[in-house]
């Protein structure tokens, strides 16, 4: 009975293992087989039809909207299918015209572009002085500084020897002097006598400025395309040079322009700006689309004021520099004229931009663009599920799971956002 009863006990503590070691299998395996579905089942769009006025309407007009900013902006506006290149530019520029001035702070004198071009060479840009303060007869000597909070003494203990302040006319020598009847200011060693630009000029000395003319000769050209221009261009000759001058409406390529006529259509008065001088920009716009005949690309002249002008903060205005003519008097002494000198810096500015067909950009923007298509049938989806009369009906027929079983095969329906 012992043996027996011992046998019973064996054989069912091994079926009940055994069952746990199928179930366990059994588990494993499902969860395998799971695994397995998930990382290797295949997905494939189904085409679904709808038969909707509403949905159609969004998807082609989604389609529309697309198409009309790939070929109107980006095509048209953009040029996004041309490679492009910044144009390299030099520019030299020679001013002509004369001047005579005969007033009470000056001697008569006549005026030359020698006299009023200041350097006579500059880079992009050219100097024309048209008002100064001129200080003559300078020499190296002691004289008493200007009258300041900063000079003004009552004896020589307020002076101080070797003292300079940068924004005074020399060196201190330690004494204070009479400037005048009313004032004592500490002497300084400097060129004496000393500059006053107080005195300006209510009206610019040289007026006549206005009828100067100035020849821009502009060359550019386009590393990339082999490119090359000139303002003066291949029709123009010396006789035509001699009479032609700028104008935007009769005369629109011609090279020489009338100071007066610059400043005008940057919007200012000349003889306003002459008084204290000025900035302004000359702007040659060389942006070309080579594509077509290159005998269209062709210089567009701007004007525009470039220095500060603000009605009511208007500390410093113009524009004005210093500069002196040395002599030699018969005893070897040197003396100078000292020059505060204003007028208006014309800038010539040079920019522009060329394209020219090229296949890479083409294909890199027609892919650009064929991206923007693939995102409208999603717009349209979301518009069938969310905003149409019948969303359920279409969420349910929106997304279809596969069974496949040993025996048969069968299919079941699910919405988007179903799980099998």
């Amino acid at each position: 009975m012992n043996l027996n009863k011992d046998g019973f006990v064996k054989s069912s503590l091994f079926l009940i293992s055994s069952l746990v070691r199928g179930v366990a299998m059994s588990k494993s395996a499902g969860c395998c087989k799971r695994f397995l579905h998930y990382a290797f089942d295949y997905e494939t769009p189904k085409t679904l039809v709808i038969p909707s006025l509403g949905v159609g309407f969004v998807f082609r007009f989604t389609q529309f909207l697309v198409v009309m900013y790939v070929v109107g902006y980006v095509c048209v506006v953009q040029k996004a299918y041309q490679d492009t290149d910044t144009v390299i530019s030099t520019v030299t520029t020679k001013v002509k015209g004369f001047a005579f001035t005969n007033t009470s702070d000056t001697e008569p004198r006549f005026w030359d572009v020698a006299d009023y071009i200041i350097p006579p060479q500059g880079d992009h840009s050219f100097f024309v002085l048209t008002n100064m303060v001129v200080t003559p007869k300078q020499v190296q000597s002691r004289c008493p500084e200007l009258p300041s909070p900063s000079t003004i003494c009552v004896d020589d203990c307020n002076c101080v020897e070797g003292h300079s302040d940068p924004r005074g006319n020399g060196i201190q020598t330690g004494l204070c002097e009479n400037y005048s009847t009313t004032a004592r200011t500490c002497e300084v060693l400097s060129w004496c006598p000393l500059e006053i630009d107080t005195k300006l000029p209510e009206h610019a000395l040289l007026a006549a400025a206005e009828n100067f003319t100035v020849l821009i000769k502009n060359s550019i050209t386009y590393p990339k395309f082999n490119f090359h221009r000139r303002n003066i261009l291949p029709h123009v000759n010396s006789s035509y040079l001699k009479r032609c001058e700028f104008s935007r409406l009769t005369d629109p390529h011609c090279p020489i322009f009338r100071l007066k006529h610059i400043v005008s259509e940057a919007g200012e008065d000349f003889q306003d700006m002459a008084v204290k001088g000025g900035i302004l920009g000359i702007l040659i716009d060389w942006s070309c689309d080579l594509d077509w005949w290159a005998g269209e690309c062709l210089p567009k002249y701007s004007f525009r004021r470039l220095d500060n002008k603000h009605p009511v903060n208007n500390v410093a205005p113009g524009y004005n520099f210093r500069f002196a003519k040395y002599y030699k008097t018969a005893d070897g002494e040197e003396t100078r004229t000292l020059i505060k000198a204003y007028g208006i810096r014309f800038d010539v500015i040079v920019f522009g931009t060329a394209g020219r067909f090229s296949i890479v950009p083409t294909i890199v923007n027609l892919g650009a663009a064929l991206s923007f298509l693939s995102l409208v049938p999603v717009v349209a989806d979301w518009f069938l599920v969310t905003c149409s009369r019948k969303r359920d009906l279409y969420s349910r027929h929106k997304t279809t799971h596969l069974i496949e079983d040993a025996d048969s095969a069968s299919v079941s329906m699910g919405t988007t956002y179903g799980t099998q």
